[in-house]
């Protein structure tokens, strides 16, 4: 079943609105079978064809809790670039919408995705919905939660991204180099603008509740400097402009690094001199680092505890995720 849009027309001939079928849409969430799924599904609503694509790794898994409407692909565990490109591969409509597993559609969403997508001329390749992320009253933000709350102002990212089936095609789809959910959606966003569309934003709203991803999550997070040095190597050092972004902390996670390594080599050689230095800027880089975590958020015993472990532990990952990433570039491997 898919969704026919319709967008009214002005016939020169007649002076008079009359209604026109639109583009058809087709909605694609790829799931490693959350639990939210079934709010998001149950947001979308029967109107509209939902492909949901399977990105459990393995055989003999349980049928993923989905209406009888809804169609399931697999995709075999490759990654959230290679779901995406099963399911609008599997669609026929002139549009695909992508939607991930863990957002909830506000209400209206597909009457307002119509209104998004019915009048966009040709040369728009797709149609961005507006992300809000509700967080706790109350209180200050933890920094988990400011991590989320920061895809609210994100550029094309496929939480809720429309695109047209032929910007699709002239793009060549989501780079499956890319093996999480980061960066995969800018860099298509920038090969679609390459091939001759344009972007915009539309008026749809989708929520993205913030979750508690555990202590580690930060840390964890730092897996995407590997996509990052996929991203320069595609797009030339411009890139974070490009897409609207602002520069990292990977320099200083570098410095802080080396100061912690040098350290260390000093103490073992002997060097006391040259081991307090470096431990000195050592700590004084790190604990920089834990203050900038902790000042925005709710300063709990336990955030507190989170900020101090995880601003010694984040330096050092990042630095050795970007160079995997760079390994893989130069390689020709999968990050």
């Amino acid at each position: 079943m898919t969704t026919e849009l319709t967008r009214e027309t002005n016939p020169a001939s007649t002076k008079e609105p009359r209604q026109e079928a639109g583009p058809a849409v087709t909605v694609v969430i790829p799931t490693i079978g959350r639990e939210s799924l079934a709010a998001t599904l149950a947001a979308v609503g029967p109107g509209p064809e939902i492909v949901v694509v399977d990105d459990r790794p393995g055989d003999g898994l349980e049928p993923l809790p989905v209406p009888g409407r809804v169609r399931v692909l697999r995709s075999g565990g490759r990654g959230p670039a290679a779901a995406r490109n099963v399911g609008w591969r599997a669609a026929a409509t002139p549009w695909v919408v992508f939607l991930d597993d863990d957002v909830v559609p506000g209400p209206g969403w597909v009457r307002t995705l119509t209104e998004d997508l019915a009048r966009l001329p040709q040369d728009v390749g797709g149609s961005q919905g507006r992300l809000e992320v509700p967080l706790p009253p109350g209180r200050r933000p933890t920094d988990a939660e400011r991590n989320t709350a920061g895809l609210a102002g994100a550029d094309w990212i496929t939480a809720d991204m429309a695109y047209r089936r032929t910007a699709l095609e002239a793009a060549g789809g989501f780079d499956e180099r890319f093996p999480g959910a980061y960066r995969e959606d800018a860099d298509l966003a920038l090969r679609v603008e390459r091939a001759g569309f344009s972007l915009v934003k539309g008026e749809r709203l989708t929520r993205h509740p913030v979750r508690d991803d555990g202590f580690w999550s930060s840390v964890r997070f730092q897996r995407g400097n590997a996509s990052d040095a996929l991203m320069r190597h595609l797009h030339g050092p411009g890139w974070r402009a490009a897409i609207g972004g602002h520069g990292g902390r990977l320099g200083r996670h570098a410095l802080t690094t080396g100061m912690g390594l040098l350290a260390l080599a000093a103490a073992g050689g002997r060097r006391r001199r040259l081991a307090a230095v470096a431990g000195l800027a050592w700590l004084g880089l790190t604990a920089e680092f834990a203050r900038v975590r902790i000042a925005p958020g709710p300063r709990t015993p336990e955030e507190i505890a989170r900020m101090a472990v995880t601003s010694v532990v984040i330096p050092p990952v990042a630095c050795a995720h970007r160079i995997r990433g760079e390994i893989a570039v130069r390689t020709g491997r999968r990050s």
